[in-house]
């Protein structure tokens, strides 16, 4: 069996240290283009799996770089991300999916990554082609100015979450969601059942449009339970730092945070233990996601989970039915989550 590849792996090929590389490949400041860029082409040349998908299309090719397209060939989509989608990323799931559908349908998967200078200056990848590519699937790309651009392209695009929708302004495409309303009104119906009346809410709320869904079922749960929500609980800075620094501030705890998706819950965990507050006795906590980490963090954290196969499956119903009749009015899905219960939110 192959040797599975990893992040010291990698790290030991280039003479750097491991955390260089986990800065790289998490897409983390500090770190020089030049440097990620050397990175990430050599996770790429030694299989690390998260890049798998980066090789749809070479594998395809000749050593001319000419493709050997295949009897079934009906050509490429385009994958465009901001980052590289590791596997503690639910559409890292659902790409392993979605990627064995459109084969079977003729099609290759070619990744581009969007870095910061293309945000910036509002260029595409080098590496992207629109005259070679048949769809473009978008994930982790939540600017609208660049989305719009995208969008202006004129080929079928979908995008999977996307920017925060202010005043209702839409993308011309696509778009999937997983469910990010019932199972959040669910949960704060629950803690409210149990007298948990003070309920908080970690995460930049404006990050996506799915943090902002999140957020605001939290508060429409409230409002429609009659309770208020305490402004000193909603903490929008959720990186390490300043989430630890806005908990130091509060006079109190909440009965519960709950927390835009997975990560921020970590986070919160690790602050509090530095506070030496615990969760959950000192205050519960609740994630999103359902990602691997989920199960083995202490303590396990409480979660919605996301259906990464039903993703793959309206992505690629969504994108293929855009290509066969471009003129369909625009869509919005969303699918199903669950809320799966763990030891961060019982006492």
């Amino acid at each position: 069996m192959k040797k599975k590849v990893t992040i010291q792996d990698i790290a030991d090929a280039l003479g750097i240290s491991r955390n260089t590389v986990s800065k790289a490949i998490n897409n983390a400041d500090g770190l020089a283009e030049a440097t990620r860029e050397r990175i990430l082409q050599k996770a790429v040349e030694m299989g690390y799996k998260q890049f798998s998908y980066f090789n749809a299309f070479t594998a395809l090719s000749g050593a001319d770089g000419e493709a050997r397209l295949s009897p079934g060939f009906q050509g490429e989509i385009a994958l465009l991300t901001t980052i590289f989608l590791d596997q503690s990323h639910f559409a890292s799931l659902m790409l392993d999916k979605f990627q064995r559908e459109i084969s079977q349908l003729g099609y290759t998967l070619n990744t581009h990554r969007i870095s910061r200078e293309d945000l910036e200056h509002g260029t595409l990848p080098v590496t992207f082609l629109p005259e070679r590519a048949s769809a473009i699937l978008c994930i982790e790309v939540f600017d609208k100015p660049y989305a719009d651009m995208i969008c202006a392209l004129g080929l079928p695009t979908l995008f999977v979450d996307g920017p925060v929708k202010h005043f209702g302004a839409a993308l011309h495409a696509d778009q999937l969601y997983m469910d990010n309303t019932g199972e959040i009104a669910r949960f704060v119906h629950d803690m409210l059942r149990k007298g948990c009346r003070n309920i908080g809410f970690i995460g930049d709320y404006n990050h996506c449009q799915s943090f902002f869904e999140r957020y605001y079922a939290f508060r429409g749960a409230m409002l429609m339970a009659g309770e208020p929500v305490d402004e000193r609980f909603i903490l929008r800075d959720s990186t390490p730092e300043r989430l630890a620094e806005s908990l130091r501030a509060l006079d109190r705890l909440p009965d519960v945070f709950l927390c835009a998706n997975d990560f921020a819950g970590f986070d919160a965990i690790r602050a509090l233990d530095a506070l030496g507050k615990s969760v959950p006795e000192d205050v519960m906590l609740c994630g999103f996601d359902d990602c691997a980490e989920s199960r083995t963090s202490r303590p396990p954290l409480t979660t919605i989970h996301i259906h990464t196969q039903i993703m793959a499956f309206s992505a690629v119903h969504l994108l293929i039915s855009r290509m066969k009749e471009p003129s369909l009015d625009y869509r919005i899905v969303h699918t199903q989550t669950d809320l799966i219960e763990r030891e961060s939110t019982k006492r």
